[in-house]
């Protein structure tokens, strides 16, 4: 019976973490529910404090989550050729993303819900990256090439799938931004970081597999 309870009063503390404030409400109401969200930058010290925080899970069933879901996309296609988005970047630290397939037919933007990545590649590629909410900025990053991905839709439906190339690299930022992570602060931590060039395409390395 204590063993149930326990698990009953974790459960009920889970449901619980999910639910959206007040306050985060009143944010993913504001104006035109039909518009894009402003974009949240670093120049301003209220918006950079909350693009540094950490995101929670979110109730995918929720419909101000789908309020959400749908306004981001208004955000990011207001945007001049952003490729991805996260919550944080509208104010919500909460786990909900917008990336653009460059993997599929058609390079489509789908949202995901609570993104886990479950496993990332040693081998990694050296690449450009900008972002919305830090203006002027673009630098070279390693990330990993290829990811494996579990998330969930609006319905609540769990999903996994492996990524790889340019969408595993935005996957990988936007994924960043719900820890916190922003990438002029990453390059700051890897300036002292050393990498070994691979070439993963050597014919000798194709034969013996």
């Amino acid at each position: 019976m204590k063993k149930i309870s326990i698990l009953f009063i974790l459960f009920i503390g889970f449901i619980n973490a999910q639910k959206l404030t007040p306050n985060e409400i009143s944010l993913i109401n504001q104006g035109d529910i039909n518009s894009a969200l402003p974009i949240y930058q670093t120049t301003d010290a209220h918006q950079h404090t909350t693009l540094l925080n950490l995101s929670t899970e979110i109730n995918p069933k929720d419909p101000h989550t789908a309020t959400l879901v749908k306004r981001m996309k208004e955000s990011l296609l207001s945007t001049d050729g952003g490729v991805g988005i996260a919550a944080p970047q509208v104010g919500i630290n909460r786990k909900i993303i917008w990336v653009q397939r460059f993997d599929k037919a058609g390079e489509p933007l789908e949202y995901f819900i609570n993104p886990v990545i479950t496993w990332r590649s040693e081998l990694q590629n050296l690449g450009p990256e900008g972002d919305l909410s830090i203006p002027e900025f673009r630098d070279q990053f390693y990330r990993s090439k290829v990811i494996r991905l579990e998330y969930v839709d609006l319905k609540g439906q769990k999903f996994s799938e492996m990524v790889e190339g340019f969408t595993a690299v935005i996957f990988q930022h936007e994924i960043d931004h719900l820890f916190g992570i922003l990438i002029s602060d990453k390059k700051k931590k890897e300036e002292n970081d050393s990498y070994q060039a691979v070439d993963a395409y050597k014919k000798s390395d194709s034969v013996t597999r």
